[in-house]
């Protein structure tokens, strides 16, 4: 899943990338609102965890901004603001979920899963295709019982093709979903993935469609 980190603390903000990375996400960090507006203006991130205490703004108005603009992208708050008064802010300007710093980055990666999960209307995060068994929630993956080890890009590349079982998704998109901005994709970094993932579970599992993309067989 690609994330947009709106986080003005760097350590902090480098801490949460390098967590979520290693988890197989594609994590882009800002620091202002400014920053949080442009990106949010195109449709590159899946969910959002927004700092309320920008330098340059509240990130409630990044939030209220991008209600306005009739986009429900899943947004998880992260602020120091721990009173009731804040929170119930926070959720009526359509946050999702309320994280109070400091917090467990293993509880944060459980929050962006549930929130994820609601948003897309899924009541699991299992994925059956013949022999093959891939459950999203803890990165478990079997062939015929066996467990199989994907990396984190490939886990990041299965995870949006199984957003939407049997849809057809562009070689861009799934670059996106693995890559941050400013890392270089080169020309064939996504086949060779797909390559690895179909000699680990098998050439079945993902069509490939010459010049339009890739889909998993729902």
């Amino acid at each position: 899943m690609r994330i947009l980190l709106v986080e003005d603390d760097p350590a902090l903000g480098r801490a949460v990338r390098a967590h979520l990375t290693l988890s197989g996400h594609a994590v882009d960090l800002v620091a202002s609102r400014s920053d949080a507006d442009a990106a949010l203006r195109m449709p590159d991130h899946a969910l959002v965890l927004l700092d309320l205490g920008l330098p340059d703004g509240s990130g409630l108005d990044v939030l209220r901004a991008l209600r306005g603009r009739d986009d429900w992208r899943p947004v998880i708050v992260l602020t120091a603001r721990d009173q009731i008064t804040d929170r119930i802010e926070g959720l009526k300007a359509g946050a999702d979920d309320y994280v109070v710093k400091p917090f467990d980055l293993d509880e944060l990666h459980a929050r962006i899963h549930a929130v994820a999960r609601r948003a897309g209307g899924r009541p699991g995060r299992e994925f059956r295709s013949g022999e093959v068994v891939l459950n999203l929630e803890d990165r478990h993956a079997t062939v015929g019982g066996a467990e199989v080890a994907l990396t984190a890009r490939e886990w990041a590349i299965l995870e949006r093709l199984l957003q939407r079982p049997g849809a057809t998704v562009s070689r861009e998109q799934i670059a996106e979903a693995i890559y941050r901005y400013g890392d270089e994709v080169e020309s064939n970094t996504v086949e060779v993935y797909v390559s690895r993932i179909r000699r680990k579970l098998g050439s079945e599992l993902i069509d490939t469609l010459r010049g339009v993309g890739y889909r998993a067989r729902a």
